[in-house]
């Protein structure tokens, strides 16, 4: 454990205000737990409405310089963050595992994939464009500018430490904003380290703040009621999102909200069955399935149902179990008791209504919070199972017979983050995807996750887009110059 405790010790553990590390206002701290043993890593600072008061007073004695700081260099530190994250990628990767659970390979894959909004996003910041035309009249000419929103508020989950970070700070960044980041509270310690990472790139003090706390409202409700906030970014369930949304209404806040996902995976009969069960185990069994893209229904045609079910059945059933920092282990724990509990309910509700488990199906004894990795068919239509979100290693199937059976399987939920199609059809593929009620669809592929890429959903799965060209505009305002001839 000696390498565990010293990156341990390198890593800050107060609160993260106007580029230096602080007690909490009150004093307090709160426990860290390792979920693969449930033991307690360390403690961090717990911060309190007078220490986000004191982040947002920072946040907004900086605004203006940062908002003129030339895009070039706001483009430099954020490249410079990339490299300084890239090199210590086996830190942050151990690290993650450490507090989250997931096998070191999907953190390594995280890190990666985090730190590339660092560096696209260092891409787009001189890129902020406007536009010059004569009106159309001739009566006068037509300026159009952008201007960041102003200080921020980012409030990330705990499945994904770094990357749901750096896709809201990168950006953020860019723009010229000021950001204030609240990290869930399982998983504080990943955005403790890239907040010192940013400071040795040379970001100044107050740019970014990061607030670790156990009680989440005493921190982001007195910010979102300042009227000195002009955003909050959240990505975390539905439920939390929706009263988040209701509390931005006073102060008139811009939000992006990345919210929950129930994706529809879909196997077609003519289909490639080996390539749809590669892209089933990715796209179901990825961060152990505590993903808000994961294929939480995977639909199937009655034709090739079996075939499928048998192929995957195998390839989950030979996954390894364990602390994701073990060599070979595929599926680490899940983050919680609670999270854990709550996948064993959903699967003996199912089971119980007549789903079939083709493989695991129960909780794994500790220490830790584990559980099975999990296949079920015949899966009733009308389960828990399949109109909510499992966020656990469990695949639950169900079978289909016409394309607008499946179209409207796939559609039967409040949520519309992600879907996926297998199809050996071009014409099948694009008049699938477009029929799908989801913001993003992968077609033959099971991990659809990009920084080029806008992410983002639809219906209850929430607003605005993360990543590619379009998530620079969600910290931007809009301003309209009117000139004369």
């Amino acid at each position: 454990m000696s390498n565990f405790d010293a990156l341990l010790a390198s890593v800050p553990t107060g609160l993260w205000i106007d580029g230096t590390e602080s007690d909490a206002a009150a004093g307090g701290r709160f426990d860290v737990q390792d979920p693969a043993t449930g033991q307690v890593l360390t403690s961090v600072a717990d911060a309190t409405e007078q220490d986000a008061t004191r982040a947002l007073d920072s946040a907004c004695r900086v605004q203006r310089d940062w908002a003129a700081t030339p895009p070039r260099r706001r483009a430099e530190i954020l490249r410079a963050a990339w490299q300084l994250v890239t090199d210590r990628a086996e830190d942050f990767a151990l690290l993650m595992t450490l507090e989250m659970g997931k096998a070191l390979p999907e953190s390594r894959n995280e890190v990666a994939y985090g730190a590339e909004f660092l560096r696209w996003f260092s891409e787009e910041a001189p890129r902020i464009q406007g536009r010059y035309t004569t009106s159309p009249s001739g009566s006068g000419r037509i300026l159009v500018t952008k201007a960041p929103v102003g200080p921020c508020l980012a409030i990330t989950p705990w499945n994904f430490p770094l990357a749901m970070g750096t896709r809201k700070i990168g950006p953020a960044l860019a723009a010229g904003c000021t950001m204030i980041v609240k990290p869930a509270s399982s998983t504080p310690l990943t955005m403790q380290l890239l907040a010192q990472v940013f400071a040795d790139a040379g970001l100044p003090g107050g740019v970014l703040s990061v607030l670790p706390t156990s009680n989440a409202g005493a921190v982001s409700g007195p910010l979102m009621a300042d009227p000195r906030l002009r955003k909050v970014t959240f990505t975390g369930s539905t439920g939390v999102g929706r009263r988040l949304i209701e509390q931005s209404a006073p102060q008139v806040l811009r939000v992006s909200m990345e919210l929950g996902g129930n994706a529809p995976f879909i196997v077609f009969d003519d289909a490639d069955v080996d390539a749809a069960v590669d892209g089933a185990v990715a796209a179901k069994m990825r961060n152990g399935g505590e993903a808000c893209t994961a294929a939480n229904r995977l639909i199937v045609a009655n034709a090739v149902r079996e075939q499928f079910t048998v192929k995957l059945t195998e390839r989950i059933a030979a996954m390894v179990v364990g602390p994701g920092y073990e060599e070979g282990t595929q599926v680490g724990p899940l983050i919680d008791a609670q999270q854990r509990s709550s996948v064993a309910e959903l699967v003996d509700e199912a089971v119980a209504a007549g789903a079939r488990v083709r493989t695991g199906g129960a909780v794994i004894d500790g220490p830790g919070y584990y559980y099975q990795p999990t296949v079920l068919d015949n899966v009733p239509a009308g389960s828990r199972i399949v109109a909510e979100e499992i966020f656990g290693p469990v695949a639950a199937i169900t079978g289909f017979d016409t394309e607008d059976e499946a179209i409207a399987a796939a559609n039967s939920t409040e949520f519309g983050l992600a879907a996926y199609i297998y199809t050996q059809s071009l014409d099948r593929s694009l008049r699938v995807a477009d029929a799908l009620e989801s913001g993003m669809v992968g077609v033959n592929r099971g991990v659809i996750s990009d920084p080029a890429a806008p992410f983002g959903g639809v219906k209850q799965s929430g607003l605005g887009s993360e990543g590619g060209t379009e998530g620079i505009e969600e910290y931007l305002e809009t301003k309209y110059v009117a000139l004369p001839i």
